[in-house]
């Protein structure tokens, strides 16, 4: 592992053009040797996008191993890199929402999904505003270790996922904090919850959080467009929370839906996102079936 991070550091310090080359380069090799995530990401896109044509879903698929490629420099770079020849070519709009609950001395949680581009534009957004994030605590001391470093380079603060009473006091003090919930964690806090017409299982931590701390909650768009970095800060979502916890986690999820739609090659699609189903587990990621179709709709 030291051995590997170090290689990350030196990496970090290539020309950006490089990186973006080899990047493609690493996601051509994880395609043919991955085999198992590359049969979940094609899982994924054909219960996702049923409507698209196998040619479609497949160029999709093989772009979003090149994105991945990328997105290890994007990693690298953002934790150990300089972002000068990045800054000079970066959009970011509505910063002014931020700005607006910042002056009102209230929280924000702010919501994405794992893209990619997730540790570039995180870096990025911490230079316009004090940003601290929400982090899945990592079994070896060494990627613990580098994931903290790196990310407390430009990050106010970080909250391992299992710290809910740090995350709290951090928003009910007016910070930002910002985590993506797109994933499924298997706790005991979860519903499921519609994404792309698919049952997902999803933790209900957004609705908790904005019900204790009374945080706005805001979604966050970014992506990239060949070496241009575009985010969007959407205004707060409305009326949130509610009384129900499955609508408001119905409603997070179709917020991180809009996202996937704008750059899905930037999606992190190789998580098996659909394991776990209201019937139990799925057997979707099996090997030697065939591609499934998606349930009837109910």
């Amino acid at each position: 592992m030291w051995l590997a991070l170090g290689i990350m550091v030196a990496a970090a310090r290539l020309p950006w053009l490089w990186q973006r080359a080899i990047g493609r380069g690493v996601g051509w090799l994880a395609w043919h040797l991955a085999r198992e995530r590359r049969r979940a990401a094609e899982v994924n896109l054909a219960l996702c996008f049923p409507q698209q044509t196998p040619q479609w879903r497949a160029r999709l698929a093989r772009d979003s191993f090149d994105a991945l490629g990328v997105g290890l420099f994007e990693f690298a770079r953002a934790w150990w890199g300089s972002l000068a020849p990045i800054e000079r070519d970066v959009r970011i709009e509505g910063l002014e929402h931020l700005r607006e609950l910042q002056a009102q001395g209230r929280g924000v949680l702010l919501v994405s999904g794992h893209f990619m581009t997730l540790e570039m534009c995180g870096r990025l957004l911490c230079g316009q505003v004090p940003l601290a994030g929400m982090y899945r605590r990592h079994r070896n001391p060494v990627m613990e270790w580098a994931v903290k470093r790196g990310r407390l380079r430009y990050a106010v603060a970080m909250f391992a996922n299992s710290d809910l009473r740090g995350a709290v006091r951090h928003l009910k003090r007016g910070g930002m904090l910002w985590y993506a919930p797109d994933q499924d964690m298997r706790g005991k806090d979860s519903v499921f919850a519609p994404f792309f017409g698919m049952p997902a299982s999803t933790i209900t931590a957004t609705h908790q959080l904005a019900r204790v701390t009374g945080c706005a909650v805001v979604p966050f768009f970014h992506r990239r467009e060949g070496g241009r970095y575009i985010l969007r800060v959407a205004p707060p979502l409305a009326d949130f929370p509610s009384e129900d916890a499955v609508a408001d986690t119905a409603r997070v999820n179709a917020a991180i839906e809009a996202m996937v739609r704008e750059a899905p090659a930037q999606y992190l699609w190789i998580h098996r996102r659909f394991k776990r189903q209201p019937q139990g587990r799925s057997n979707y990621y099996e090997r030697g079936r065939g591609l499934p179709a998606p349930p009837p709709a109910a």
